[in-house]
C-alpha cells in the first residue's frame, strides 16, 4: 500500500494547484433585438400603453429542474429585480432529450437552439442581444453582472407600445384576443423584419421531484405564438393547459431581426482567355524538366570531349 500514498499526494497537490476555469463573460449576439414585456393575467381584461424607454429588459433564462447552478442564476436575477432593476424574466426549460423536467416544450427549446446556439443550462439572454453562459462571474457578484447587462439601453428612442388582452374563454378551452400597436422610429425597421409574438407564461408551478431543490418553478414559458409582422393588429389565440393552478399570463414581445445581406456573386471566369499563354507547371514538373535538361547537356559535353581526344 505504501507506493499508493505518493500517488495520492501528487493527485491532491495537482487538484489544489490546477487552474480554475475562467468565468465566461457575456457575449454579444448579432441576430436582432427583443423588447416588450407588457403582460396581463389570462383571466383578466387588461389595457396598457408604455413608453419604449420605460420597458423592462427582456431576460430569457435557459434552465432545468435538475440544474443546481440554475438556482444561483435565478436567485441573482430575483435580486436584481428586488433591488430596483427593471427586468422581466422568461424561463425556457430544456426539453429536447429531456427526461427529468416536465415544463419544457421541444418547439421552444428548438427555437432557443436555433436563435442562440445549443448549450447546457444555465444561460441567460438579455434583450436578444447579450448572452451569458454559466453561473460563474468575474465581477463582484452575479447580481452585479446581470444588473449591468440589463441596464444597457437599446436606444429605441421616443415611441410607445400599446397592449390589450380580452379573455374569451369557454368551459372547454381558454382563449382571448390580443391587440397591439407599436409606435417606433422607422429607422429601427430599415433592412429588418418585425416579428410580433405572444408569450404564454405560467406564473408558478410545483414539482417536488426537481433535483435542484426549488420545488416551485416561476416564469415558465409554455408557448410562443406568432401574431404577425405588422405594427398594429389583433388576433384570437388559444392558450395551453397550465401545469397546475390557474395563473397563466399573456406577454407581448417584439423582435426586430436584420435581413441578412446576400453575398456578392463571384465574377465569371473566362476560360477561353489565356489559351496562348504558357501552361501551368507544377514544381515537381519543373524539377523533372531541369533534371532532363542537365542530363542531355552532360551527355553532349561528354561526346564533345571524346571527339577532341
Amino acid at each position: 500500500m505504501r507506493p499508493v500514498m505518493p500517488v495520492l499526494a501528487t493527485l491532491m497537490l495537482f487538484a489544489l494547484f490546477a487552474p480554475v476555469a475562467p468565468a465566461l463573460p457575456a457575449e454579444p449576439l448579432n441576430n436582432g433585438m427583443m423588447f416588450g414585456g407588457q403582460w396581463a393575467e389570462a383571466n383578466n381584461t387588461s389595457v396598457s400603453t408604455t413608453n419604449l424607454s420605460d420597458l423592462p429588459a427582456v431576460v430569457e433564462v435557459y434552465t432545468a429542474t435538475w440544474c443546481e447552478n440554475c438556482v444561483d442564476v435565478e436567485h441573482a436575477l430575483d435580486d436584481v429585480l428586488a433591488n430596483g432593476g427593471n427586468i422581466q424574466q422568461y424561463h425556457v426549460h430544456r426539453a429536447i432529450g429531456e427526461t427529468q423536467d416536465p415544463f419544457g416544450s421541444e418547439y421552444i427549446d428548438a427555437r432557443w437552439n436555433s436563435k442562440y446556439g445549443g448549450n447546457a443550462p444555465p444561460a441567460v439572454v438579455f434583450n436578444g442581444t447579450m448572452k451569458k453562459i454559466g453561473s460563474v462571474t468575474d465581477e463582484a457578484s452575479l447580481e452585479s453582472e446581470f444588473s449591468n447587462i440589463a441596464s444597457n439601453d437599446l436606444q429605441l428612442g421616443e415611441g410607445t407600445t400599446s397592449f390589450s388582452w380580452t379573455p374569451t374563454s369557454t368551459t372547454n378551452d381558454q382563449s382571448g384576443i390580443v391587440t397591439w400597436s407599436l409606435d417606433i422610429d422607422a429607422m429601427h425597421l430599415e433592412n429588418s423584419t418585425l416579428n410580433v409574438t405572444a408569450w404564454v407564461v405560467e406564473g408558478h408551478a410545483e414539482f417536488d421531484e426537481g433535483s435542484n431543490g426549488l420545488g416551485t418553478y416561476p416564469h415558465i414559458v409554455r408557448d410562443i405564438i406568432a401574431l404577425g409582422d405588422e405594427l398594429q393588429g389583433n388576433t384570437t389565440i388559444a392558450l395551453p393547459e397550465p401545469h397546475d393552478g390557474n395563473d397563466l399570463q399573456i406577454h407581448l414581445i417584439y423582435e426586430i431581426i436584420p435581413i441578412p445581406e446576400e453575398p456578392d456573386e463571384p465574377a465569371e471566369s473566362n476560360e477561353s482567355e489565356g489559351d496562348d499563354s504558357l501552361p501551368f507547371l507544377s514544381p515537381m514538373a519543373v524539377i523533372a524538366l531541369l533534371a532532363v535538361s542537365a542530363l542531355v547537356h552532360n551527355n553532349r559535353l561528354n561526346r564533345t570531349i571524346r571527339q577532341v581526344r
